[in-house]
């Protein structure tokens, strides 16, 4: 598992760890390893690191001495240098130093943007984790020289310009293609909008000590694995969790089988279905178990979806939350429900909204959603009570309580097509019926829903029925890493 850390809690653990070290170690280990990508990403390109051209843009901060150590290395590599500085008088005095031992060159911020044009790598050493707001004037045309040049942009802990502890990015930003960061990740680093922003990030252990909670959890194939409903020789269809699903209508029978068939890959031993898309739903499905009687008459289930092209059918909606057992709320669902009854239910409740769902439900723009999702998150799901599902290109799932924020990216944007959330909604409450709480229901739901988006699409357009027949080589994908762990277990054991 992939977790990231509050600046806070990253700067108490520096502070640690520099009182414990020698002075200087901690800024020359993430300047080792900040070299290092830097010579691994130029060693992939024709001139490799000894003759390349490297400028290294440098704010005043520990970052721009991160940079200008780094420098140093790669100076002594062979690699021609040239530091920009952006505040001469506030540049670090020893890396400025090591640089220029080296053979390195500074100059003013002037000249940056003709050596960035003629650069192999450019290193983004501007501003630190610590930096609120889009860059300053003065770095702006040196970011936008970078995002034109053909050079290589690294930038070092964080994309100048972006919000480590939210994500955000409120003016001009530079554009990595990779980002070195150092003791544990920002949430920042995987949390759109900055995410786009970090390229791909490379983690540098730099041996901070990180005692408190995370912001952020990334979960992995493992941790997925351990999450997924295994049946047992005893199991029967209905130990194994019944799902019901209360979707479609009349204009929208297509929700309804798609949420079905997410929900027939998802775990559980049954699905029942109710509403009035029955006809469709057999046709497509002839082991879903359907009814037309309302949610209550339809028989025992674990779990509940409702919402996915309901139309208006409040009552349905209402029928629904007001079921004793875990609920998942979507789509229409999430227009219809009444919010004092949701914040009521005592069963968990997982809400499912897209980024224009949940502005609707905050009652703010959707663009202000989609600037700030960690907020928007935590917001519903304190509002509501309830965990809260934010897709997006990285979903993020948070718990009512004060846990760390899920954060999914295994998606494509070739997700980003009809139906494709049904399918995640009726694998989610699949999981819920087969018993997991409902976080874990929908962090595992979106990773297995991003990784069968990837399968399904194979860069090229695919439909929501697409994804739901590749939930299972997702599911296979996961468990078959899981199986290699536990041979691997087994064989440390036996030593």
């Amino acid at each position: 598992m992939r977790t990231a850390y509050s600046v806070e809690t990253v700067r108490t653990a520096e502070r640690a760890a520099m009182a414990r070290l020698p002075e200087g170690a901690l800024m020359q280990r993430a300047a080792a390893g900040l070299a290092a990508a830097c010579a691994d990403l130029l060693g992939r390109a024709p001139g490799r690191v000894y003759g390349s051209r490297v400028v290294l843009l440098v704010g005043s901060g520990d970052n721009g001495g991160d940079a200008l150590y780094a420098g140093a290395r790669l100076a002594r590599r062979g690699a021609g240098v040239n530091a920009v500085l952006l505040a001469p008088e506030r540049a670090h005095a020893g890396g400025l130093a090591a640089l220029r031992r080296a053979g390195g060159n500074a100059a003013g911020a002037d000249s940056g943007v003709g050596l960035i044009e003629r650069a192999d790598l450019v290193v983004d050493g501007i501003v630190g984790i610590g930096g609120k707001g889009g860059l300053r004037p003065e770095a702006v045309p040196l970011a936008e020289a970078a995002e034109r040049a053909r050079a290589a942009v690294v930038a070092v802990d964080l994309p100048s310009g972006v919000d480590a502890d939210t994500g955000q990015v409120r003016g001009a930003a530079v554009r990595a293609d990779l980002t070195v960061t150092f003791g544990t990740h920002k949430p920042g680093l995987l949390i759109d909008p900055a995410r786009e922003y970090a390229g791909s990030v490379r983690l540098v252990d730099i041996g901070l000590e990180l005692d408190e909670k995370p912001v952020l959890e990334a979960l992995q194939h493992a941790d997925v694995a351990r999450l997924l409903p295994v049946p047992g020789a005893e199991s029967d269809k209905y130990r194994r969790g019944v799902v019901g699903i209360a979707a479609g209508s009349a204009r929208y029978p297509g929700a309804a089988v798609l949420a079905v068939s997410g929900a027939l890959r998802g775990g559980a031993g049954a699905v029942r279905y109710v509403g009035p898309a029955g006809d469709a739903v057999i046709a497509r499905f002839p082991e879903t178990l359907v009814s037309d009687q309302g949610p209550k008459r339809a028989g025992r289930v674990q779990a509940w979806v409702v919402g996915p092209g309901a139309g208006d059918d409040a009552g349905t909606v209402a029928e629904v939350v007001a079921a004793e057992v875990p609920v998942l709320i979507d789509a229409d669902g999430l227009r219809l429900a009444d919010a004092g009854a949701v914040r009521a239910r005592t069963a968990p409740t997982l809400m499912t909204p897209h980024a224009g769902e949940a502005a609707a439900l905050l009652g703010v723009g959707r663009e202000e959603v989609e600037a700030a999702r960690l907020d928007a998150v935590r917001e519903l799901a304190g509002r509501y009570g309830a965990t809260v599902l934010l897709k997006g290109a990285t979903t993020l799932v948070a718990g009512a309580g004060e846990g760390p924020v899920r954060v999914n990216g295994t998606g494509t944007p070739w997700l980003a097509t009809a139906g494709s959330g049904d399918v995640l909604s009726g694998l989610a409450g699949s999981l819920l019926a087969a018993g997991l709480s409902a976080v874990d229901a929908g962090s595992a739901g979106a990773y297995l829903h991003g990784l069968a988006g990837r399968f399904a699409a194979r860069g090229a357009p695919m439909g929501a029925h697409d994804v739901a027949s590749a939930i299972p080589r997702a599911w296979r994908e996961v468990r078959d890493v899981q199986e290699v762990w536990d041979v691997q277990e087994v064989r440390n054991v036996r030593g």
